[in-house]
């Protein structure tokens, strides 16, 4: 095959073919279908400037019999691997998981809706989405046109997967920066995966699109009708839940069987129907289970607990596992009769692995039904509370081992007199993991005296809507890049939380300051967890459009693609980039020009690790909660000291901006107070218009002074370029410390680039346009 002169190689030609190059929907940019050397370069010049900063979980190797190897001081492992290299390849495996989880998932929901529609099922995701799956078109080279498109994508994912897990084997990669470019590579593709499964399900399921107002959903444990039989559906995969749904459609059930959702399945079951509730977010799983308000438990996949079988033996909840990822060891009844199962799950109590839908859904709602009136649901009084709370000695095993260092004991003697305050508070900022009960000598049943203290109110989050709308984006594309609405955070990920309470509360605050905040997976969940003074939650409080003050939930973890697929549609539909084949160049305007920040304040998973990753190679930097130190690594830059050289396209010359815009990629802080002003800075870009720059300044300083403390922040004067940047309300102020440390102006970039400043295919034209 001969292209523009030059004959392509074999490879080269089976990609084009597979991509469709021949249609001429946008010209083809260097780097379609990229493989883990292509993208390296611009990975290289990232990690030049945001080095990974290594914080050892271990000082040990023990992947290979050659081990243990200290890797301390300098020491090398048999193999000859370093400890940052060590850490390295941990980054790249969680990173490798997480894309696998939901490449997984994109695959099984493909097969399931194929087989179901067809392949040639067109994807329509509405009259304002004209640029369908962004993160496919810009990684794959790729328009998909059908279900049967998205298996091309699919299957390049899959074979990206094998060759980066290969490079984790003993006696491969020896360098910690190749690891971290791998790593990057591997979460690029976990945004692929992620669309493709989204896209899928909007399509397959007829799921919300093109509409910003979908419906406000009731969530909490006050919100589950205990009086029906309850069906309790956990996990990430909606194949179970949208056919319990169907199932109960048909049989004119829906309205005598209550079905509720745990982590994102709850998400993807309310976009399917109006009538299913959520509990909340994984921290509440256990409680919930606990509580025995489940009938029947499903699960499907991910971020599901590995002891549900025992935990709903303990309360009487029948249980079924859904999906080949998790079968406990159960016995496979996908090919028994549904009836035959039924009595025995009734009868004998026994629980099953069923990984047909229909039948699994046919086989809940029929044992839900018959189970729910012989099931005591009911609640622990204060008064048994405070009999079983008097077995505890106070002995302080249960804080040692708390992630969030809880006064347990405290809280539980207090119970003990009576006193219920305590414990509330600390069932609000609870996780949820239950390693309190598992390390208490005395056998306290700690769960279940906070039950005692779980809130019954109802909550409100609104329903996933899925992508960004085209329209929005051409109307929000210059003030983003220009600065006049001062950024875009997406708070994303687990409920690995400090505080609950915190997600709320920045949505809130970022909110009212005219930020556009998009919302997916436990997050979405938790932000519709508190009510102002007026019985709100954020989403009864803020509009539900991408634009300035706008509170958005884009879905549940699979709908993350839809954020950075926003980014990259700003590129191509506002500066109108090609996006076809052209990650650099998408990377690079979102890097420069694109204030965005991403929040993952409870992070646990490798998912999230892999989301937040790829969220990096893309420009976006992330800010994470407290426990994600233990994810080993950060991002960071060590400001003036590091490279902050750009090539000013116009001009064609490179200039030191000085200025560390963004400062970071990946950085941990303590306190939402702390992160706060984190958030806002990172949202500064060198492409900032002195109006646009002055907005951002000045929140960050009014952050900075309502969190930290009174004064400026001690790097102001790296952002002010000249006297026009400085907030009209701290002009006076900031003038005069300018002075004080012999600050001198410069010039602001007028086309911002590090195209050109590493070597690369990309011509320095291919960003003018």
């Amino acid at each position: 095959m001969v292209v523009e002169g030059k004959k392509l190689s074999k490879k080269l030609e089976e990609i084009h073919e597979k991509i469709k190059a021949e249609i001429p929907w946008e010209p083809l940019g260097p780097t379609p279908m990229p493989e883990m050397p292509d993208l390296r370069q611009w990975d290289m010049r990232l990690l030049k400037t945001y080095a990974p900063f290594y914080a050892p979980f271990c000082d040990l190797c023990c992947f290979c019999t050659y081990g243990k190897c200290d890797l301390t001081e300098g020491r090398r492992g048999a193999c000859g691997i370093d400890i940052a290299t060590q850490q390295a390849r941990f980054i790249l495996l969680a990173c490798l998981m997480g894309c696998s989880a939901h490449a997984a998932h994109g695959g099984h929901i493909l097969e399931f809706l194929i087989e179901r529609h067809g392949p040639d099922k067109k994807i329509d995701l509405g009259g304002s989405i004209d640029i369908e799956a962004p993160n496919i078109r810009t990684v794959v080279g790729l328009k998909p046109e059908t279900l049967g498109d998205l298996q091309i994508a699919l299957e390049y994912v899959f074979k990206e997967i094998a060759h980066l897990l290969d490079s984790c084997h003993t006696g491969q990669e020896g360098s910690s920066l190749d690891y971290e470019s791998k790593a990057l590579h591997a979460s690029m593709l976990d945004h692929v995966g992620m669309e493709i499964a989204d896209i899928a399900q909007i399509v397959g399921f007829n799921y919300p699109t093109s509409v910003a107002e979908t419906p406000l959903v009731d969530m909490g444990w006050g919100a589950i009708d205990k009086s029906k039989p309850v069906i309790l559906v956990s996990g990430h995969n909606p194949a179970t839940s949208t056919v319990v749904i169907d199932y109960l459609r048909e049989h004119n059930l829906e309205d005598q069987v209550e079905v509720c959702g745990l982590c994102c399945t709850a998400l993807e079951t309310t976009r399917y129907s109006d009538k299913a509730k959520i509990v909340g977010p994984l921290s509440r799983a256990l409680f919930f289970m606990r509580a025995g308000i489940a009938d029947v438990i499903m699960t499907d996949e991910q971020c599901i607990r590995t002891d549900t079988p025992q935990e709903a033996a303990k309360v009487g909840s029948a249980m079924i596992a859904c999906l080949d990822k998790a079968m406990y060891g159960l016995e496979d009844a996908t090919d028994l009769d549904p009836d035959e199962i039924v009595r025995r799950m009734v009868d004998n109590k026994e629980q099953f692995a069923i990984l047909d839908s229909p039948k699994a859904a046919e086989v809940a709602v029929k044992v839900a039904l018959e189970i729910a009136p012989q099931r005591k649901k009911g609640w622990v009084t204060e008064e048994e509370a405070i009999e079983l709370a008097k077995k505890c000695t106070n002995c302080k095993m249960c804080e040692q081992v708390c992630p969030n260092l809880f006064n347990i004991g405290g809280g539980i003697t207090e119970v003990a007199k009576g006193n219920f305050d305590l414990i509330r508070q600390q069932f609000l900022q609870c996780i949820g993991c239950g390693k309190c009960e598992e390390e208490c000598p005395n056998n306290v049943p700690i769960f279940k005296i906070m039950q005692t203290a779980a809130s019954m109110e109802t909550w409100k989050c609104r329903a996933g809507r899925g992508p960004v709308m085209d329209t929005e984006i051409r109307n929000v594309g210059a003030p983003i890049t220009l600065g006049t609405i001062p950024g875009v955070i997406a708070l994303v990920g687990c409920s690995n939380y400090p505080n609950i309470e915190d997600i709320a509360d920045m949505v809130d605050e970022f909110a009212r300051r005219k930020y556009i905040v998009v919302l997916t997976g436990c997050a979405a969940m938790v932000a519709g967890m508190k009510k102002d003074k007026d019985g709100l939650t954020v989403y009864e409080k803020y509009p539900p459009n991408f634009d300035a003050g706008g509170v958005v939930n884009i879905g549940s973890c699979v709908s993350n693609a839809h954020i950075s697929g926003a980014a990259i549609k700003i590129a191509n539909i506002f500066a109108a980039l090609p996006l076809r084949g052209n990650y650099e160049v998408m990377a690079d305007y979102v890097l420069n020009r694109v204030g965005a920040c991403g929040v993952a304040w409870g992070a646990m998973s490798q998912k999230a690790a892999s989301i937040g990753t790829g969220f990096n190679r893309l420009g976006i930097p992330v800010v994470l909660g407290p426990h994600s130190s233990k994810y080993r690594r950060l991002f960071l830059s060590r400001k003036e000291e590091d490279d902050w050289k750009v090539m000013d396209a116009r001009k064609r010359e490179i200039v030191d901006t000085v200025e560390p815009a963004p400062e970071h990629l990946a950085y941990v802080c303590e306190t939402k107070e702390k992160a706060m002003p984190m958030i806002a800075k990172l949202c500064i870009r060198r492409n900032d218009t002195p109006q646009g720059r002055a907005i951002k300044l000045n929140h960050y300083i009014s952050l900075y002074r309502k969190y930290i403390g009174a004064g400026l922040p001690e790097d102001i004067h790296l952002f002010v370029r000249r006297d026009a940047d400085i907030p009209l309300v701290y002009k006076k102020e900031v003038r005069a410390y300018l002075q004080e440390i012999g600050w001198q102006p410069r010039e602001p970039i007028g086309l911002p680039t590090l195209i050109g400043t590493y070597p690369t295919k990309v011509p320095l034209d291919a960003v003018i346009h």
